[in-house]
């Protein structure tokens, strides 16, 4: 007798569950890097900030730095304080977790993006999940409900309208969302993801809300892209500005060199880099949390005995 998921699909026919479903009945191998409405803007201060961040306001923050105490490890070369190995590995065990509960059961409105049945519906919200966010706090998704409007209806959200604005010129240039990121399909998820990065770039839509756009529509099934770097082309990227003391150097090809080393030996993604830094960088008061419902306790531990340093 046919069963329904706690999503009212036919289990066997849910993007989500089915996903699941074949995920825990495959053998698991450690992943590894190859290298509200538009006229009623929210009034919060967090939802200002996120206006500011879409128009492209930057805040250079000062990374907080732990007392010296000789720590010193080839993977980061950069660190000198056994509290900042244990908080880097910290973050990248919650980043791969996240990654792969975005895969297996994505939270809040990233399970919307995975079930919905138009793609074009479904990228628009992936965009405006990573564009208006980071998602943070108990109720994450909130400020993003409060001003989306659908892809169909043509409008576009109040924060950030001239991005927004030229972001459907993009789309309608290539002739639909989907087209304009996936391609040719003869390309590999690799290549597509290359390739999507680099046509995304459009007025006030900076490398951290495409590069997470593009990650969570790969996880959750919508497009097949597959991220090989982290893209660190901004100076003032929150990623790049950690990952230079991380790594001990600013030259972004040694940066790319080292980052992905350091996803190899820690055996993540690459792209749990991507987070990984950003909260590195950020007070635990303002970690992004995306939503995500793990730990990445497990992780964390596997990776802290890697960089030589007590979990945290």
């Amino acid at each position: 007798m046919p069963t329904f998921c706690r999503h009212n699909r036919l289990e066997a026919t849910c993007p989500i569950c089915s996903r699941k479903a074949n995920a825990a009945a495959a053998p698991t191998r450690p992943a590894r890097s190859s290298g509200a409405r538009a006229s009623r803007p929210s009034s919060s201060v967090g939802s200002r900030r996120r206006a500011a961040r879409a128009a492209g306001d930057l805040r250079v923050r000062r990374v907080s730095r732990a007392v010296e105490d000789g720590y010193a490890h080839e993977l980061v070369p950069g660190l000198r304080a056994s509290a900042d190995g244990a908080r880097l590995a910290r973050e990248l065990g919650f980043s791969a977790d996240r990654l792969e509960e975005l895969s297996a059961d994505p939270p809040g409105l990233y399970a919307e993006v995975a079930l919905a049945d138009d793609r074009e519906e479904a990228i628009w919200l992936a965009l405006l999940i990573a564009w208006l966010g980071p998602p943070t706090g108990e109720k994450p998704f909130a400020a993003i409900e409060a001003v989306r409007v659908p892809w169909s209806t043509g409008e576009v959200p109040d924060e950030g309208a001239e991005t927004a604005a030229a972001y459907r010129a993009w789309a309608a240039r290539a002739g639909s969302q989907e087209a304009g990121l996936a391609g040719d399909p003869s390309w590999t998820p690799e290549r597509r993801f290359e390739r999507a990065f680099e046509r995304l770039s459009v007025k006030g839509l900076r490398r951290a809300p495409r590069y997470e756009m593009l990650v969570s529509l790969g996880r959750l099934g919508v497009v097949d892209l597959r991220p090989t770097s982290l893209h660190l082309v901004e100076p003032l990227d929150s990623a790049m500005v950690a990952a230079k003391r991380v790594f001990g150097i600013g030259d972004a090809m040694n940066i790319r060199r080292r980052s992905a080393v350091l996803a190899e030996a820690a055996e993540v993604p690459i792209e749990a880099l991507d987070l990984a830094l950003v909260n590195w960088s950020r007070p635990e008061e303002e970690r992004i949390t995306a939503g995500a419902r793990v730990t990445g306790d497990e992780h964390a531990a596997r990776i802290a005995a890697l960089l030589g340093v007590e979990p945290r």
